[in-house]
């Protein structure tokens, strides 16, 4: 057997451990990212047309890609599965928020939504995996960090927005808790499954509510819906799969508490959005609470 260090290259490369933090970090920052591409995006596609479009493209290029280097279809459990997850996951986690930020900022967008760490340890705990003690208290500290990051902002201005988000987070947090015990697709073909039929319903949904496709959308607009299928669809989606298969559910959820100090910062950078002395004590509390999660991950490991 070969010490030389490439024969041990693909090895490491599909290890968890190196892949996971490639993962998350996707996720930090890909994800935090998506809530400007969605107000982008908005400036001429309706909440759930664009929702719809982002992921009918991303999971036909995607199923297409892998039936052509030979995976197998699902099975019609899998598909069943992918179907009711997929409708969790992106047809009301991200459709609801793409439906608040056409009244919400995407920074409040992104701060509301990381209530769903909590919902998930709710919903996993209901299946018997509890956030351990580290764990509870990294969640405990990440949803504090939220509450300061939100002092200066408001959510009351909009009742419908602020519902939206959390119905979003609930059941995205119960869509991830309830697919880590059932048969789903293999690897990447459980994304494409999941997009393609939350796309199926997001799409007759907008059109039945009176949503149409703007006839002349603007090129910024455009764009971000091509990132948000390519990056926040395709690579980011991917990511997450990946994560909730192989890690417990308080790290893998863990990018929520990420998201809304790497929003505000995009917000700043891109849109000449203002952070205050709470945004900032806010983004360091959420860090510390995620730094708490993955050292709680890593000790339970061993």
């Amino acid at each position: 057997m070969s010490n030389h260090p490439a024969a041990n290259t693909p090895h490491r490369l599909s290890d968890p451990r190196v892949l996971i933090p490639l993962a998350l970090f996707a996720l930090y920052v890909i994800w935090g990212s998506t809530y400007l591409g969605i107000r982008y995006a908005l400036e001429s596609y309706p909440p759930f047309l664009l929702a719809g479009v982002r992921f009918v493209c991303a999971g036909t290029a995607l199923y297409g890609f892998l039936r052509l280097r030979g995976m197998a279809p699902p099975t019609p459990l899998q598909w069943r599965n992918a179907a009711f997850t997929g409708l969790l996951l992106l047809g009301f986690g991200n459709g609801l928020v793409c439906f608040a930020e056409e009244r919400v900022s995407s920074g409040i967008a992104a701060v509301a939504v990381a209530s769903m760490p909590l919902f998930a340890a709710l919903f996993s705990g209901m299946y018997g995996e509890w956030p351990n003690r580290r764990e509870s208290i990294g969640l405990a500290i990440g949803f504090a960090g939220v509450i300061v990051l939100n002092l200066g902002s408001s959510l009351s201005g909009s009742r419908l927005g602020a519902i939206a988000l959390l119905v979003a987070a609930m059941c995205w947090a119960f869509g991830s808790a309830w697919s880590r015990r059932r048969e789903m697709p293999p690897g990447p073909m459980n994304t494409a499954a999941q997009m393609l039929c939350a796309s199926v319903a997001l799409l007759i949904f907008g059109f039945a509510s009176g949503e149409h496709f703007p006839a002349h959308p603007t090129t910024r607009a455009t764009l971000a819906v091509v990132y948000l299928a390519v990056f926040g669809s395709l690579i980011a989606f991917s990511a997450y799969l990946f994560v909730l298969k192989h890690a417990r559910p308080a790290l893998a959820t863990s990018y929520a508490y990420v998201n809304p100090p790497v929003a505000v910062l995009f917000g700043l950078l891109l849109a000449g959005e203002h952070v205050g002395p709470y945004d900032l004590a806010g983004m360091a509390i959420i860090l510390f609470g995620v730094l708490v999660i993955t050292l709680a991950k890593q000790k339970r490991a061993r």
